[in-house]
């Protein structure tokens, strides 16, 4: 049975409400708490694989269980990044070519292992291992890439967002007037909203002083939380008709 969500407008407004959320509190766990990138990435991929394992194990599309997953992504994704690009000391460019490269290889062998990358049909236990590598480390990418445009481009915060805000109104574009391939434009799409959610999230967080809102960590992750709440609400509640003529058939 259909275990991820149609790819629709409420798909994506989720997407970034979940990686927003995984920006501010990854920074609530790795810097206001001072726990530390290297600590608090073992437990956010320790999250991620507990979310993962419920995921594997389930047999239909269940919202909160779906989205608790890719919120886990963010969040490891956060600190991960963190971690390499500032503890390691690599820097953001270096860390986001390390991404990219290993991103590429996890898309590589999954199309050499399936002959497809579809993100609508996914059906085979491992082809649903590779999408959940896929998202993982897409997610990461996209911490590196936002921190790179907020902090070394310059652009700042706000800039930062209007310009990852400008290329997915390029990216809706191209999938609505021209024939490029779906699955390519879905990709650059899961891994541009990520910088939009981390650069969204430093502009709720940050102080004025530094360009930001002020609301910090806490207060910013407990606003998109809420949020986040509320959208799986009304997905879930879409979803339970579905469910129920499934029930039926069994």
């Amino acid at each position: 049975m259909k275990k991820i969500p149609e790819v629709t407008l409420l798909f994506w407004i989720t997407k970034i409400c979940a990686t927003t959320l995984g920006e501010t509190a990854g920074d609530q766990l790795a810097q206001t708490m001072k726990v530390g990138y290297a600590v608090s990435s073992l437990i956010l991929i320790g999250f991620f694989f507990a979310t993962l394992a419920g995921q594997l194990a389930a047999k239909r599309y269940i919202p909160a269980l779906y989205w608790a997953v890719i919120l886990a992504t963010s969040t490891a994704g956060t600190t991960m990044s963190d971690y390499m690009d500032r503890t390691l000391g690599l820097g953001y460019a270096t860390g986001s070519a390390i991404l990219v490269a290993i991103l590429l290889v996890i898309l590589g062998w999954w199309w050499l292992s399936e002959k497809s990358l579809s993100v609508t049909d996914v059906q085979s236990r491992r082809a649903e291992l590779f999408y959940w590598a896929a998202i993982l480390f897409s997610n990461t990418l996209g911490t590196a890439l936002g921190d790179f445009l907020a902090d070394d481009s310059g652009l700042g915060f706000g800039g930062g967002a209007l310009l990852i805000g400008a290329a997915l109104a390029v990216v809706v574009a191209l999938y609505y007037f021209t024939s490029i391939s779906r699955v390519l434009l879905f990709w650059v799409a899961f891994v541009l909203t990520r910088p939009f959610g981390a650069t969204f999230g430093d502009l709720l967080t940050k102080s004025p002083e530094k360009n930001g809102l002020g609301f910090g960590t806490q207060g910013s992750s407990l606003i998109l939380l809420g949020l986040l709440v509320a959208l799986v609400i009304y997905d879930s509640v879409r979803q339970r008709p579905a469910a129920l003529r499934a029930d039926d058939l069994i």
